[in-house]
């Protein structure tokens, strides 16, 4: 008897990719693509190989997934490529680690047609025995950090920023302006999702350890530092009012305990005892001035670029599937 054939996830017609960014992942490819396959039988699997030293192209390649090669190092720039190469109504990304669950990808887009989303995230859960060896310690706990940080500023509506597990709809990926060259790209999905109010959702989904004989290609302290930087640039360039108005208050408040014993004798005796702490004092609060003004011209300038970036958005035509999901 022949095994019955995995319901489609999505409405008839409708094209899926699987997006598979690899760095040397000979041993893990071939159990991602295999398992992606059975998964979900209708979608094209494509493996984009990174600068790979070991046989990760041939590993790929006859596991039966569509080979391509990106040479500038950095999984960044292999998103950029894929998300331009591919043309699809759904795409899958997931890393060629072999950590994230091919099972959950059906109810992920399900999820993404049912509801018309745009990106849908899996979140990562860990079995209590093999949760130190699958998601170390630091890891977890620099995770918790960024992502309340995002949700702070940008939004509470994620809740696992560095998943390497997502669903994308078309007109997500043919609007993203992708500009993250390294793991920083996650960060850059939830943030362009969340400052542009895009419909997104979350399904759970199993993380596990990886197969015996691969190694991890990220580096906590490394790696964290580069998220970190590229959350302060991202409130920077897209809530420029708040950013700058916090380093006029810093500046404004620093001003203020420089020039407070300085009035006080000015008051009492009508001397400004030091002068040079005087003039530093006056540049501060200069400064703080300047800052809020910039932050003022930049919010002008930002919403004219989150109306160009939801105009490229609404540019690019939805899927017509009305009556058939």
């Amino acid at each position: 008897m022949r095994p019955a054939r995995r319901p489609f996830p999505g409405p008839a017609g409708a094209r899926i990719a699987i997006l598979i960014p690899c760095y040397n992942e000979e041993v893990a490819v071939p159990r991602v693509v295999a398992a992606f396959r059975a998964a979900l039988p209708q979608a094209a699997v494509y493996v984009y190989d990174n600068n790979s030293k070991d046989g990760t192209v041939a590993a790929a390649r006859a596991a039966g997934a569509v080979v391509r090669t990106e040479n500038l190092q950095g999984k960044g720039h292999v998103v950029r490529r894929m998300f331009a190469d591919i043309e699809a109504d759904a795409y899958v990304l997931v890393d060629g680690d072999d950590t994230y669950d091919a099972a959950a990808a059906p109810a992920m887009l399900r999820e993404l047609f049912a509801q018309r989303l745009d990106m849908v995230t899996g979140i990562r859960i860990t079995p209590e025995e093999i949760a130190a060896a699958a998601y170390r310690p630091g890891h977890q706990f620099g995770n918790a950090v960024l992502t309340g940080m995002v949700r702070w500023v940008f939004g509470d509506r994620i809740s696992d920023m560095l998943s390497g597990y997502r669903v994308f709809s078309r007109r997500f990926v043919k609007s993203f302006p992708a500009l993250a060259s390294g793991f920083e790209t996650e960060t850059e999905f939830t943030v362009h999702a969340l400052e542009l109010m895009l419909p997104v959702g979350e399904v759970a989904s199993a993380y596990k350890e990886r197969p015996a004989g691969s190694t991890s290609k990220l580096n906590t302290y490394r790696d964290g530092f580069r998220i970190l930087r590229t959350i302060v640039t991202l409130v920077q360039r897209e809530r420029p009012l708040m950013f700058f108005s916090a380093a006029s208050a810093l500046l404004l408040l620093l001003a203020l305990i420089l020039a407070a014993p300085l009035l006080q004798t000015f008051i009492a005796t009508g001397l400004v005892p030091r002068l040079p702490t005087a003039v530093l004092a006056t540049g501060l609060v200069l400064l703080s001035f300047l800052s809020f003004a910039c932050g003022l011209i930049l919010d002008t300038v930002t919403r004219g670029r989150q109306e160009a970036k939801r105009i490229a958005y609404l540019a690019v035509p939805g899927p017509d599937f009305e009556g058939q999901a």
